[in-house]
């Protein structure tokens, strides 16, 4: 995989907006839970009060609370409100404040006159300590006065009542209320307080607290909605970068690929298969591209929002951290397990692939040779052993994922969601908890656990991608064996066509012996060189070494005076026209075919190239004429017909040198004899190189060359050779009389 983190360069702008898109995201997703708390907790217990400080209070309550300050707390709070009474305001602000207060017409009122959030927070401490004294003394301060042996008078307040007896009575019932509060959970104590206050609003204030409750319920569910739709579009915008870098990446991949297999030469393609070099620039290629959509979307995401919702629980409770790490410990215990059972499995997925793409390659491809010797049966059971084969990998690998894994971490998050509500209905009926954190709580659980879901999910693909990814970098790392050079050479002019061969050997790379040796000769333009010899005497792998689909491994292979090698390979082959041993041609038209190799051909030209290749019958035998579909690899022309537009092709290249390697084994005789007849005008400036098995059909070339086992068994014309060459006198005869001969 890291071979192909080079290859994400051109996409570097798009992958750093994903981070940051999914780093918003997760923000967003993080903030909701802790939202959601306040809408219980706040929202819902307090009536909308968020803390407890009162926005305003009756005179009288606030002398009560200031008893429990300290002279400076009480300094403190006294200069952040200011009094409000009828008669000291104006008759504008007094309208304005007496409808969020109306009984501001009978009592005076201390308003909260500071919005900085520091000081509030400093109120909050000093509220927080004493407004609970004052509600516990209202609840049970008789009782608490009664301990100490003093009698609450009846119709007494008891405040006022505290505030006439002597500081040494009242010092240890103070320390002791003091001590119940210090010893009361935080949570009861803002339960208190906001009770109080609410109360306070209410009763004394005559305030609207629906409509203080209603009014944070709308604002807390505002930001709530629109976190929810910026985590929505940061959610969709990812989807479609990483859907953007992901097929720009195969794309880009599949480019190099082909590009590469291009300049593969044949040692190359004997390493690889075609049916394996399509599968690597398919299947491969889309399972990096799927890799890299959930990597993007999922696996970047999850350790934002995993680590995120840890730093969440900690910064608000830990004493439920423990559950959360029992559950990871054992999600991470249980991907390991898989991870090992399944990655051998992965490993072998796409040579199984291969295996099935070869199998179907070659069924569909010999289905004719199939059909004709009935082996039907046994092509299936060998397509079915393949298909198995790749069954039986995938549905170990699915049912490990789909059967064990996802059940067994649904069910661990349904186990850990009742142990969250098991262990915080306690704390929440010891007061240790409110019931909106252990929902947010609950959350955060989700949210931490779910990556780890989504990772098991990758977990299945990425062994799989690994191996595409190595197959890949396999193909695209493959140097080829033939090579430009780096300071090439010129063709001379002088010698233009020339082809010579100088103590030639060749052998291929994981053979133990030379398949030719000692090859010399020269073919010159306007003469014809044929090429003859038993069945794998190396004919067309000499030919094979002209325009370097092979290099020599021994003399060397000049044309126009200049090593092959010392050229480039596109000026080299710019020089040839090749028909090779199997005719191939292209999905298309006939036309376009024929002009393969030169597509701004006249059409008076291409005529004439049909016609002589001897291609004029099936152009006319169809109302198309040059338009008439050709299918994918000529599959709809029978075999003489591919080869004569083959024939056609390459001379529409006008090439210097003509290449036929046993490109005319498919025609009758008196085609044969026709097409070479024309072939001698076209190419009569041209040095021609003809490989067959035929000897009629070289009886007339310039030259003939014997191989005999990779060595020259003679060279001469055909009266030469029938006189000195036994090898050639034998092939001869076993193909013609001795008066067709003559």
């Amino acid at each position: 995989m890291r071979k192909l983190i080079k290859h994400l360069k051109p996409f570097i702008w798009s992958i750093v907006a994903i981070f940051a898109l999914l780093f918003g995201q997760a923000m967003a997703d993080l903030s909701l839970p802790g939202y959601m708390a306040d809408i219980v907790n706040v929202g819902i217990q307090q009536n909308g009060i968020e803390n407890s400080v009162p926005e305003a209070i009756s005179v009288n309550e606030f002398n009560k609370i200031t008893m429990f300050m300290t002279d400076s707390q009480k300094a403190k709070v006294t200069g952040d409100y200011i009094l409000l009474s009828k008669q000291s305001l104006s008759a504008a602000d007094y309208a304005k404040y007496v409808k969020t207060y109306p009984k501001l017409e009978t009592i005076d009122i201390y308003k909260l006159n500071t919005t900085d959030k520091t000081e509030t927070s400093q109120l909050n401490v000093i509220f927080a300590k004493a407004i609970p004294i004052v509600f516990s003394l209202e609840q049970n301060g008789a009782s608490l006065l009664a301990q100490y042996g003093i009698q609450l008078p009846t119709g007494v307040d008891l405040f006022q009542y505290l505030q006439q007896l002597p500081a040494a009575q009242t010092a240890p019932i103070l320390t002791a209320a003091e001590t119940q509060i210090n010893a009361t959970p935080s949570v009861l104590l803002t339960a208190a307080s906001t009770a109080y206050i609410s109360a306070e609003y209410k009763n004394d204030l005559g305030m609207n607290i629906h409509s203080i409750q209603v009014k944070y319920l709308v604002r807390i569910g505002g930001l709530m909605l629109l976190l929810t739709l910026a985590s929505a579009a940061a959610s969709i915008t990812v989807g479609f970068l990483s859907a953007r870098v992901a097929a720009g990446l195969g794309r880009n991949l599949r480019k190099q690929l082909f590009v590469r297999v291009e300049s593969f030469s044949n040692t190359e393609f004997d390493k690889f298969s075609t049916a394996s070099l399509i599968t690597r620039s398919t299947n491969d290629i889309t399972q990096i591209q799927m890799l890299m959509v959930m990597l993007f979307r999922i696996v970047f995401y999850a350790p934002i929002l995993g680590i995120g919702g840890v730093l969440k629980v900690i910064n608000a409770d830990t004493s439920m951290l423990w559950i959360i790490a029992a559950a990871v410990g054992a999600i991470l215990t249980m991907m390991l397990t898989l991870f090992i059972v399944a990655l051998p499995k992965f490993k072998v997925m796409q040579k199984l692939i291969d295996k099935l793409n070869l199998v179907m390659r070659e069924i569909l491809t010999g289905l004719m040779v199939i059909r004709a010797f009935n082996t039907q049966k046994h092509e299936e059971e060998r397509f079915d052993k393949a298909n198995q084969d790749l069954t039986k990998t995938n549905l170990f690998i699915n049912r490990a994922v789909l059967v064990f894994m996802m059940p067994a971490v649904m069910f661990l998050m349904n186990a850990i969601m009742i142990l969250i509500v098991w262990v915080g209905a306690h704390q929440v009926n010891a007061g240790t908890m409110q019931v909106g954190d252990m929902m947010a709580f609950m959350q955060y659980a989700v949210q931490i656990i779910m990556p780890f879901l989504f990772l098991s999910i990758i977990f299945v693909m990425l062994p799989r991608a690994s191996v595409s990814a190595v197959r890949i970098s396999e193909v695209l790392e493959t140097e080829p064996v033939i090579v430009d050079p780096e300071k090439p050479q010129k063709f001379n002019n002088s010698l233009k066509g020339t082809v010579e061969f100088k103590d030639v050997a060749f052998r291929y790379p994981s053979a133990e012996d030379d398949v030719l040796k000692r090859i010399t000769f020269t073919a010159k333009p306007g003469q014809t060189t044929a090429f003859i010899g038993s069945t794998g005497s190396g004919k067309t792998t000499l030919i094979n070494l002209i325009p370097r689909f092979y290099d020599v491994t021994g003399g060397k292979v000049l044309v126009d005076g200049v090593d092959v090698k010392d050229v480039t390979q596109h000026d080299l082959r710019e020089k040839i026209g090749y028909v090779s041993q199997k005719a191939v041609l292209f999905s298309g038209t006939i036309g376009s075919n024929i002009k393969y190799a030169n597509e701004n051909a006249p059409a008076a030209e291409v005529a004439k190239y049909a016609e002589t290749a001897q291609a004029t019958d099936i152009i006319s035998e169809s109302a198309q004429g040059y338009d008439t579909p050709v299918s994918q690899g000529g599959t709809n022309l029978s075999g003489g017909q591919k080869q004569r537009l083959a024939i056609a092709r390459a001379l529409a290249k006008k090439p210097e040198i003509y290449i036929f390697d046993d490109s005319l084994s498919a025609l009758d005789f008196k085609t044969d004899m026709a097409l070479r007849k024309a072939l001698k005008k076209e190419t009569s400036d041209a040095t021609v190189l003809i490989v067959t098995q035929r000897v009629s059909t070289i009886m007339g070339a310039d030259q003939i060359v014997v191989l005999d086992n990779g060595e020259i068994a003679g060279i001469g014309t055909h009266k030469e050779l029938m006189q000195n060459c036994d090898i050639y006198k034998e092939i001869a005869l076993s193909q013609l009389s001795k008066e067709e001969l003559v």
